[in-house]
C-alpha cells in the first residue's frame, strides 16, 4: 500500500548513477531503468563505467562499476553532469562516486555493506554513513538491501550466494517506484534470460517486486518524481549503444551495395562488442572472423575487399597502430576497406575502459610515407548508423580505405535512435569492371569525376592484374620505379581522397552564421558542446557551434564559414590534435581546450570556457 504522505513531483530531467562492485550487476540494473525509460518515451543519454581490471579486488576503488543515465522531457545533449540521484552498493562506490552528488541530491546507499571489512578495502577509516559531511550535505537514505533481498526471497530454496546475486534487482526496484518506471518490460526480460533457471528467473523477479513494495511503503521516500515523455519526431525507436549502431550501419551499407559484409577483428576494449553484434546478422549473409592478431584481422578485411566484399576491421588505438602498415596496402592498391577506431585513453594500454579521443593524429598521419585516407568521426549513439553508413558508401564509391573514428563514450553509450525507413537511405553504386569491353582491361583507368579505378573481381577472364604494395605504374598497374611515375601516383592518391569532399553536404553551424564566437566540436563531445551552446545562447550570449563529421579531407567551404566568427574555441578530449590541424590549414583566432582525464566533457565546462572567451 502507499504511503499515503507520498508527493509526486514533475521534473524536466533527472540524472542517476547506479554504482557497486563489479560483481554487483550494476550495468544490467542501469540498462534495465534505461529500457523502463525509453518504453515511456523519455529522451536519453547514458554513460557506462567499467573497472579497468578484469578482476579487481572486491570492494576496493579499483573494481567499482557504475551506470549513469539522464533521461528527460526535452532534448538530452548528455549522461548528465553532475547527479541527482545516486544509488551506492558499498563504500568504494559511495567514495568512488558521491563527489559527482548534486548538494541535496539523493544518496541511497546499502547499509548491508558498509562492513568494517569493506570500509578498510575502501581506505575509509570511518563510516561515512555516520559523518555529518554526508548526511548534512546530501539526502541520504540508508537501506539495509542485501538484509531485504534475503526477506523477499526467504520462500525459495537458493543459496545466499545465489541470493545476494539478486540484490541490483531489489535496488532496480526502489529507483524504479522512485521515478515512475514501470517493471513489466524489465519482468517479461528476466523471464527470458533465465528461461533455463526458472528458479533464478522467479528470484530476480521477487526482488525487483519487493524493492518496489519497500520504497512503496517506506515513509524514507516520501516522493515519486515524475519525469513527462519528450517530444520526439514521430517513428520507431530503439534504444542502441554507439557499438550496435555502427554494426547496423555497416550492415545496411553491405545490403544496400548489394555486397557481401567480411568483419575482421581482435578483441579489445571497447570495440569488441563491434564483432559480437554483426556476428547476430548472419541472415544477412555478413561473415565475422576472429583473426589471431590485429594484423591478420586487417589483411583479412582488405582479402575480403579484392575479392569483392565490403572488408571491414576495427580496434582501439593500440591495435589500430598495429593495422596501419596493412591500412596502407589497401591505400596503394586503391580497395575499399573501412577500419573502425573505437578510442580510448592511451598511450600504450592506458586507460582500456576510459574515453579520449587521442587518435586523430595517429589516423591522419600514422602510416609511412603520403599515405592520405578519408577519415570520419561519429558524433554520439544515434549518430552512428548514419557515419558508419556513409564510412561504407565512400569506401565502396571512391575506392579508398576510411578510418571511422568512435570512442568508449560514444561506442558504450546510448540513446533512443530513430529506425529510417530503407527507401531513405542513400544509393551506393560501386564501379565494377566490365568484362564484355573490347579494350585491354587497365586496372588503373579512372573515373574523370572522383579518380576512382574501377572494382575488379579476381576470377573473372579479361580482369587479371598484379596486386600488392609495390608501386604501380599508373594505368596498366605494372610495378615501377620510375620517378616520375610515382610522384604522379603519390598526387593522384591525393587528389583521390581530396575529391570526397566535394559529396559533403554544405556545412552547417547552429545559431547564428557570424558572431563572436564559434564553438568547432567533432566526436564525441558534440553532445557537451551542442549543449552548452544551447544554454549560452538562451542567456543571450553570440555564440555559435559546428560539430565537423568530416576530418579528412576537411570540407572544402570550411574555412569561409570559420571566417565569419571573431574567435574560434576547439574543445577536445586529447592535447589539441584538432587545434593543430585548423591552424596548420587556416589562419585563425583559435583557443583550444583540452582534457586528458579518461573522462567525457560536463556541459557546465564547457560553458565556462564560453563566458571567458565572450567576456
Amino acid at each position: 500500500m502507499e504511503n499515503t504522505q507520498t508527493e509526486r513531483k514533475e521534473l524536466v530531467s533527472a540524472a542517476i548513477r547506479f554504482a557497486g562492485d563489479s560483481g554487483d550487476g550494476m550495468q544490467v540494473t542501469g540498462a534495465r531503468f534505461t529500457h523502463e525509460s525509453a518504453r515511456l518515451g523519455n529522451d536519453l543519454a547514458t554513460r557506462p563505467d567499467f573497472p579497468a581490471e578484469i578482476r579487481a579486488p572486491a570492494g576496493t576503488i579499483g573494481g567499482v562499476s557504475a551506470f549513469q543515465i539522464h533521461f528527460g522531457s526535452t532534448e538530452v545533449f548528455t549522461a548528465g553532469d553532475d547527479l541527482d540521484a545516486l544509488i551506492a552498493m558499498n563504500p568504494a562506490a559511495l567514495k568512488a562516486n558521491v563527489k559527482d552528488l548534486k548538494q541535496n541530491g539523493i544518496l541511497i546507499c546499502n547499509t548491508d555493506s558498509f562492513t568494517e571489512k569493506n570500509l578498510i578495502k575502501a581506505h575509509l577509516e570511518e563510516n561515512p554513513l555516520d559523518q555529518d559531511a554526508i548526511s548534512t550535505k546530501y539526502n541520504l537514505i540508508s537501506v539495509p538491501i542485501t538484509t531485504l533481498t534475503h526477506e523477499a526471497l526467504s520462500e525459495l530454496e537458493l543459496p545466499k550466494s545465489a541470493i545476494e546475486r539478486c540484490k541490483n534487482f531489489f535496488a532496480l526496484g526502489i529507483i524504479c517506484w522512485m521515478y515512475g518506471r514501470g517493471v513489466k518490460e524489465t519482468s517479461e526480460w528476466v523471464e527470458r534470460k533465465f528461461k533455463s533457471k526458472p528458479e533464478i528467473a522467479k528470484a530476480n523477479k521477487l526482488a525487483l517486486e519487493g524493492g518496489m513494495a519497500f520504497a512503496e511503503a517506506s515513509e524514507a521516500f516520501s516522493t515519486v518524481f515524475e519525469v513527462p515523455k519528450a517530444k520526439l519526431a514521430q517513428g520507431t525507436y530503439k534504444n542502441i549503444t554507439g557499438n550496435q549502431g555502427l554494426a547496423h550501419g555497416l550492415i545496411a551499407a553491405s545490403v544496400k551495395a548489394g555486397v557481401p559484409l567480411v568483419y575482421a577483428g581482435y578483441p579489445i576494449t571497447p570495440a569488441s562488442d563491434i564483432l559480437h553484434e554483426i556476428s547476430r546478422y548472419k541472415n544477412f549473409g555478413v561473415t565475422t572472423f576472429q583473426a589471431e592478431d590485429e594484423i591478420a584481422a586487417c589483411c583479412a578485411a582488405i582479402g575480403a575487399s579484392y575479392a569483392g566484399g565490403l572488408g571491414v576491421t576495427g580496434s582501439s588505438g593500440p591495435g589500430i597502430l598495429l593495422k596501419q602498415e596493412a591500412l596502407a596496402l589497401a591505400a596503394v592498391v586503391e580497395l575499399p576497406l573501412v577500419v573502425v577506431n573505437v578510442q580510448r585513453a592511451g598511450p600504450s594500454t592506458g586507460m582500456p575502459t576510459k574515453t579520449e579521443q587521442a587518435d586523430l593524429l595517429q589516423s591522419l598521419y600514422g602510416r609511412n610515407s603520403d599515405c592520405p585516407v578519408v577519415v570520419l568521426a561519429i558524433a554520439s549513439p544515434d549518430d552512428s548508423f548514419d557515419t558508419s553508413y556513409l564510412a561504407a558508401k565512400i569506401a565502396l564509391e571512391h575506392m579508398v580505405p576510411v578510418i571511422l573514428l568512435s570512442d568508449g563514450y560514444v561506442g558504450n553509450g546510448s540513446q533512443p535512435w530513430l529506425i529510417p525507413d530503407e527507401s531513405s537511405l542513400s544509393e551506393i553504386s560501386p564501379k565494377f569492371a566490365q568484362t564484355d569491353s573490347a579494350e585491354a582491361f587497365q586496372p588503373y583507368q579512372r573515373d574523370e569525376e572522383t579518380l576512382a579505378r574501377a572494382w575488379s573481381i579476381p576470377g573473372m577472364k579479361g580482369l587479371e592484374h598484379r596486386v600488392g604494395g609495390l608501386e604501380k605504374q599508373d594505368i596498366t598497374g605494372n610495378i615501377s620505379y620510375d620517378p616520375d611515375n610515382h610522384q604522379r601516383m603519390t598526387y593522384l592518391r591525393a587528389e583521390k581522397v581530396k575529391r570526397v569532399a566535394n559529396t559533403y553536404p554544405k556545412t552547417e553551424v547552429s545559431g547564428a552564421d557570424s558572431g563572436e564566437l564559434l564553438v568547432v566540436s567533432w566526436g564525441g563531445t558534440h553532445g557537451a558542446v551542442a549543449g552548452a551552446v544551447a544554454e549560452e545562447q538562451k542567456a543571450g550570449r553570440s555564440v555559435s557551434h559546428l560539430h565537423l563529421r568530416y576530418i579528412n579531407p576537411l570540407p572544402n567551404d570550411l574555412e569561409q564559414v570559420l571566417s565569419r566568427f571573431k574567435k574560434i574555441l576547439v574543445p577536445e578530449l586529447n592535447s589539441g590534435q584538432l587545434s593543430l590541424i585548423l591552424n596548420a590549414h587556416f589562419d585563425l583566432n583559435l583557443t583550444a581546450y583540452n582534457k586528458v582525464q579518461g573522462q567525457p566533457f560536463k556541459i557546465s565546462e564547457i560553458q565556462q570556457q564560453i563566458q571567458n572567451l565572450i567576456r
